[in-house]
């Protein structure tokens, strides 16, 4: 039996193990796949008005925007912790920016409630909004 018989099966199992590390990567925010709940909320511009302050607009092109709406783009990791037809919790971390855990209650395609907290930046943040879609985005 030559060297690169024995060679071959360790190759191998040396490229999966790489290919299954790079595949562990947690992908930019836009990218990462949402709970089924979620996929049901519609695009478009969303009012989310904060239960103890003003409101503000959002023109919601990728629905796991809502997942992390203080941390913003930033690059972070998701777990989903609980799905259901019409809610979803997420747990993400951001290195160096902090972590959150958001709740996402659909209750339309154009009403939902989103519950947030977590640390951002080392500043504890909690947060309930209900969104309300508002038509096409401006």
């Amino acid at each position: 039996m030559g060297l690169g018989r024995l060679l071959r099966p360790a190759v191998a199992g040396a490229l999966l193990v790489v290919s299954a590390a790079g595949a562990a990567r947690p992908a930019p925010v836009a990218q990462q796949a949402v709970p089924a709940a979620m996929s049901k909320i519609a695009l478009g511009q969303w009012e989310l008005k904060a239960r103890d302050a003003g409101s503000r607009t959002l023109c919601l092109t990728h629905r796991a925007t809502l997942i992390q709406l203080v941390h913003g783009t930033a690059q972070c990791s998701q777990v989903v912790m609980e799905s259901s037809p019409n809610s979803a919790t997420v747990r993400y971390s951001c290195p160096g920016r902090g972590q959150g855990r958001t709740t996402i209650i659909v209750e339309t395609p154009q009403l939902i409630n989103i519950d947030t907290q977590g640390v951002i930046d080392g500043e504890p943040f909690t947060a309930q909004f209900e969104g309300r879609r508002v038509g096409a985005c401006r």
